[in-house]
């Protein structure tokens, strides 16, 4: 631990959805990177919850899990951090279930459309490469091409053919984000909107949105998030102020599947034990809290 306090990381991913590490090499990674406090907040999953646990107890860290659920308003990707909820809640495991499945059928249309253009793209090949159980997603169809030899990294891959506006990319089902934040909110977890203004994703949504979200029980914004430019986060700040929020800050880690460092931003342990007291869904995993 840091002597001015824990470090804490609130968003990463592993193999489980878009990461290239297993989660118990997330936790590992995290030790190496001197991160005491870690959520793992794999896309619309929670299968790395019990070999990151593991892992966690073993070296001395402390697991908060989580989960990132995809959503969609007019048309605009939201990403929902959900903290600590009861991953058998029946709402949220139907709810992220049926994402999964639509995110499958979604991979499946992309490389039939990159395919018949003759990109070298397999379905049953991205599948393998994901891994069992894995919620597929664009990185995915990324590192299929990466392997074949069409692109020497994900970020190529995505800025010639899978960005959101390219000609193969395809909408998926995904639930409102005030459903969606209801939804954490009733499994006992606690909602925060994952980079809100990371306008080089893709479009994003308006304060009133955000405003709506926080009715229906969004308690923070990710505000230190490296998509995230000076203006943005100064703005996500403003509105916490003024509506009330949690601000947290993360790194969005994914192995080697981006440059994002785990611990480049950090969260306040006033800020999670906010969130910790919160929770009433699940409790955090490894070694207590410091």
């Amino acid at each position: 631990m840091s002597s001015i306090g824990p470090v804490i990381d609130l968003h990463t991913h592993s193999r489980c959805s878009d990461g290239t590490d297993t989660p118990a090499e997330v936790m590992h990674a995290a030790v190496r990177a001197r991160v005491d406090v870690v959520a793992l907040t794999d896309h619309d999953v929670v299968t790395g919850w019990d070999e990151a646990e593991q892992a966690a107890t073993e070296l001395g860290i402390v697991l908060v899990p989580g989960i990132e659920v995809s959503c969609q308003v007019s048309g605009v990707s939201v990403h929902l951090l959900a903290y600590l909820p009861d991953p058998d809640e029946p709402g949220l495991r139907s709810t992220l279930e049926a994402v999964r499945r639509h995110r499958d059928t979604r991979i499946q249309r992309t490389v039939e459309l990159l395919a018949a253009d003759g990109y070298p793209v397999d379905y049953s090949d991205v599948v393998a490469h994901a891994g069992a159980g894995a919620t597929l997603g664009r990185p995915h169809v990324a590192d299929a091409l990466v392997r074949a030899g069409r692109y020497p990294d994900r970020d190529a891959a995505f800025t010639d053919v899978l960005h959101g506006r390219s000609r193969y990319y395809v909408q998926h089902w995904a639930p409102d984000p005030v459903e969606a934040v209801q939804m954490v909110a009733a499994a006992g977890g606690v909602p925060v909107m994952a980079h809100p203004f990371a306008a080089a994703r893709g479009r994003t949504v308006g304060d009133e949105v955000i405003e709506a979200m926080v009715e229906a029980g969004l308690r923070g914004l990710e505000v230190d998030h490296r998509d995230h430019g000076a203006a943005e986060r100064a703005h996500a700040r403003r509105l916490c102020r003024r509506l009330g929020l949690l601000a947290t800050g993360a790194s969005d880690y994914h192995g080697l599947g981006k440059p994002n460092r785990l611990g480049e931003n950090t969260t306040s342990p006033e800020v999670l034990q906010a969130i910790v007291s919160l929770a009433s869904g699940t409790s955090t995993r490894g070694a207590p809290l410091r």
